[in-house]
């Protein structure tokens, strides 16, 4: 929605009117995606629900059963994954001009009633991008099913190093909402389709320095089954971590600056490798050999070890703090302001 900027100040919290708009992406939730719809509020002005090629034909039958005019079906003609179904509806949000868009899951799991809550950031202009914490308080975490427990905290760690939001508690929490701002700067193209669609929609985020604030909410967990196999997914969750984590620090410290820091990490893994081989080699000579090495000999292993573990650790220490905090919607609003200030100056 236009807004008038005579009367709006850029370094203002107060909230502005925007047009909110949810996606529901919608495979194999018939039984519940019809509660789901009528749970959400008033202050939501557009549904769009997208049926990803669902046997069950979960499109038709919120057609038939929902009369609410804020809903829009989409039918994608093969199943694209939650990512791709997702990224279908922000495209379609966006051509609409919508200014916040809402991630919902059609199974329940997301209490409706929370996405005031969940989008609060976004309108106060405090973030780009808020997404839930099912982690939050202890005692919701009592109900949640243990393979999913388990996998998210072995998944936690490597998702906080590879999409550089150390902040960051429940990376794979789906119940996101995201401003256009930065919807529209992102590379849609490119965002993983499959369930590390959460993970690497982070990771481009940090790319194009969004703010992420994260919302505590409980999960409802009624004894359905998750599309999703925690531990056979493992390879392919750690297999994209690996690789974002590699892009993201060549094009930030590498790429797109090179400092001290970027030398340090050079240094540190260098010395490791190094001090790790070395001492490797000489300790199966010891072996083979059965004559200790010397003290010199030891202490030229763990030189190098030690040393580069402390500049790995100063890296991380550094790139924790590098957590973007302004968020685009600010910074480019002040942009255009200092623009226009400028070309008023500039006119004859």
């Amino acid at each position: 929605m236009p807004l008038d900027r005579a009367s709006h100040q850029v370094e203002s919290s107060s909230p502005r009117s925007c047009t909110v708009a949810v996606i529901i992406p919608c495979y194999r939730v018939r039984d519940r995606v019809a509660e789901v719809i009528r749970g959400i509020g008033p202050n939501v002005d557009r549904i769009y629900c997208v049926d990803d090629a669902c046997p069950e034909q979960s499109g038709r039958h919120i057609q038939a059963s929902i009369a609410d005019p804020r809903v829009r079906v989409l039918f994608n003609e093969q199943n694209l994954g939650v990512g791709g179904a997702t990224l279908r509806g922000f495209r379609a949000a966006l051509e609409d001009r919508c200014d916040i868009l809402v991630k919902l899951d059609g199974d329940g799991q997301m209490n409706p009633g929370m996405i005031p809550r969940l989008i609060s950031p976004l309108l106060h202009r405090r973030a780009d991008y808020s997404k839930g914490n099912r982690f939050y308080h202890i005692e919701d975490t009592t109900q949640m099913p243990l393979a999913r427990l388990v996998g998210n905290a072995m998944l936690s760690f490597v998702a906080k190093a590879s999409t550089g939001y150390w902040n960051i508690f429940d990376p794979n929490n789906g119940f996101v909402a995201i401003h256009a701002w930065a919807a529209r700067k992102l590379p849609l193209e490119k965002i993983r389709h499959n369930f590390f669609f959460e993970s690497d929609m982070l990771f481009h985020l940090n790319i194009i320095g969004a703010v992420v604030e994260e919302v505590p909410h409980k999960a409802i967990y009624r004894g359905e089954k998750s599309n999703l196999n925690i531990f056979g997914v493992m390879p392919l969750f750690l297999s994209g971590h690996v690789r974002n984590f590699s892009r993201r620090i060549f094009y930030n410290y590498f790429l797109r600056g090179f400092s001290v820091t970027s030398l340090e990490l050079i240094l540190g893994v260098l010395l490791l490798l190094w001090g790790v081989i070395y001492g490797a080699v000489e300790w199966r000579e010891s072996i083979v050999s059965g004559i200790p090495k010397s003290a010199g000999v030891i202490i030229l292993a763990a030189l190098p070890v030690l040393i580069g573990v402390q500049f790995i650790l100063d890296f991380l220490g550094y790139d924790m703090n590098q957590i973007p905090k302004v968020p685009l919607q600010v910074r480019f609003d002040k942009m255009d302001l200092e623009e226009e200030e400028k070309d008023a100056v500039c006119k004859p």
